[in-house]
């Protein structure tokens, strides 16, 4: 009789608590000494953060149990949890989303050569799922222990090419919640959104401790690459807020007005907030005298649903607004010129805010409205040097290729090439194209008109400065909302009440797209 053969490995259920316990071993509890330096310092861990974003219990890891490369001389005995960054996926609002977070208790949040594969990987599910994707950043960029090794580095990583397939194809977002010198911001850098921290988040191309070794500048983090300086001073940041919490609130907000992808239909909301209404508000919020300033804001939030006007920018280039809102619960984006700020000129860095926002739009399909109070393009020395006159055609060059639907509306100012930039008339073929009657259309200042074309009429007269404005108030007369009106160079003026209801109207009687009449080339090229 044969003897029944016994065997001395494990079983299953002994195989299955040693991947347990391995897993345990990257979690939070089991790392208490980082999660307590973490709490010093008022700052949480990478996977309370992924927790906190997504919906309850939604998170789906994947390459939690991965284990660094350790080939090289400086990684031999490396010891790097999932390798520092935590990814996979998880539900915003019920919507799924591709979900990475740096971890700054694993060697500063640096990438190694493994977690360079595991970010790969995630980018490639994005854009294979049509899936948005959202970055919680801190750390650095390249491990060094990894980074300095030529078999490691030589062949460099693919992220960049990667993030790339990801534009205009799926919202991209990008929330740096502490230390985000190097790789974190050329992270950024291709984001369709990005959030920091006051106080706590810091951006640029290095940090203070290489800015000193490469060329001798002593300089703060703060002053470096300081999430006020980002977002206010250089438009780097989207948005700078003051809380983590905050920060959570406004990524969820910045994707509830943008479908999955590109090929999903916009997410529409029931909307309580009637299509006619019409508020005498907006006769006294608009002066009709031109010298007189408002806030173009308080403009925007009247117009659209209640309470939904989400500002991007708010701090950066004044200037010029740009915000999602919705109309009647469809998202749509408005940019409009700003009279609190510099008159609302386009400046540099308007124009780019303003050309980077209708990309945005466009790419998602968010129907445009464009409110415009523009005096003109900004001129002079200063604003040469800022080579407005090749950044300013980034503005037009969005605008004409873009294929989602638009409306113009004159409140004010409607002078020269501002103008044309802010889609007025029929530069870019409007749906609809309105004047309030407040509007005043034409080339440029009329006072520099005068003075360019007919000062040697108003100098010869008796009286130069009567004589002056005489010709002023002559030419005034013939840009008002009539006149153009009269020339059909705009579809109608209207009551100003009546906005809200003919912009939700014309929206609802767009197609999506109108067809693209290119010609057949394989791409644009952009001035910037």
């Amino acid at each position: 009789m044969k003897k029944k053969r016994t065997t001395s490995g494990p079983s299953s259920r002994d195989l299955h608590q040693k991947v347990a316990d391995a897993r345990a071993d990257l979690m939070d509890d089991a790392r208490q000494d980082a999660v307590e330096k973490r709490r010093s310092h008022g700052m949480h861990t990478a996977r309370e953060r992924i927790d906190a974003l997504v919906d309850d219990t939604s998170f789906r890891e994947v390459g939690a149990l991965v284990q660094p490369d350790r080939s090289s001389e400086l990684s031999r005995d490396l010891i790097a949890p999932a390798d520092g960054v935590v990814a996979g996926t998880g539900t915003l609002g019920g919507r799924e989303a591709c979900l990475l977070a740096q971890d700054f208790t694993v060697h500063g949040g640096s990438i190694g050569a493994v977690a360079d594969r595991k970010m790969g990987r995630l980018l490639g599910r994005a854009v294979d799922r049509g899936l948005p994707m959202v970055m919680l950043l801190e750390g650095g960029g390249h491990r060094i222990q990894d980074g300095m090794n030529a078999s490691h580095f030589a062949a460099a990583s693919p992220v960049f090419r990667d993030l790339s397939r990801l534009s205009g194809w799926v919202p991209n977002v990008v929330a740096v919640m502490g230390q985000g010198f190097a790789g974190p911001t050329a992270y950024a850098a291709l984001a369709d959104f990005v959030v920091m921290l006051r106080g706590k988040s810091t951006m640029g191309i290095a940090g203070p401790a290489l800015v000193k070794a490469g060329i001798g500048e002593e300089v703060s983090k703060e002053e470096l690459g300081g999430a006020e300086r980002q977002a206010d001073e250089r438009g780097i940041a989207d948005l700078a807020v003051d809380t983590e919490v905050e920060c959570f609130a406004a990524i969820r907000r910045f994707l509830s007005y943008l479908p999955q992808n590109a090929s999903q239909p916009l997410p529409l909301q029931q909307c309580d907030d009637p299509v006619d209404r019409r508020d005498d508000r907006l006769f006294d919020l608009v002066p009709a005298n031109q010298r007189r300033v408002y806030d173009m804001k308080k403009v925007v939030e009247i117009i659209a649903d209640a309470q939904s006007v989400f500002e991007l920018k708010p701090g950066y280039a004044r200037n010029i607004l740009t915000c999602f809102a919705r109309l009647g619960g469809r998202p749509v984006g408005i940019f409009a010129n700003q009279p609190l700020h510099k008159a609302g000129v386009l400046d540099a860095p308007a124009c780019e805010k303003a050309a980077h926002f209708v990309a945005l739009c466009d790419a998602f399909g968010l129907p445009l409205v464009s409110l415009i109070d523009i005096p003109g393009m900004a001129i002079g020395s200063a604003a040469e040097d800022t080579a407005l006159g090749r950044r300013s055609g980034r503005l037009y060059f969005e605008l004409g290729i873009a294929t989602v639907p638009r409306v113009s509306v004159v409140l004010r100012k409607g002078y020269g090439g501002g103008y044309y930039a802010m889609g007025g008339g029929r530069a870019f073929d409007a749906d609809a194209a309105y004047a309030w009657p407040t509007a005043e259309i034409c080339a440029m200042s009329i006072e520099g008109a005068v003075d360019v074309a007919y000062k040697r009429d108003f100098m010869a007269a008796e009286d130069p400065t009567v004589a002056r404005q005489a010709m002023v108030d002559r030419i005034r007369d013939q840009t008002g909302a009539l006149g153009a009106a009269g020339g059909f160079g705009i579809d109608d003026v209207i009551d100003p009440r009546h906005t809200r209801q003919l912009l939700i109207e014309t929206f609802d009687s767009c197609p999506p797209r109108r067809p693209d009449r290119s010609p057949p080339r394989v791409r644009p090229i952009s001035p910037v």
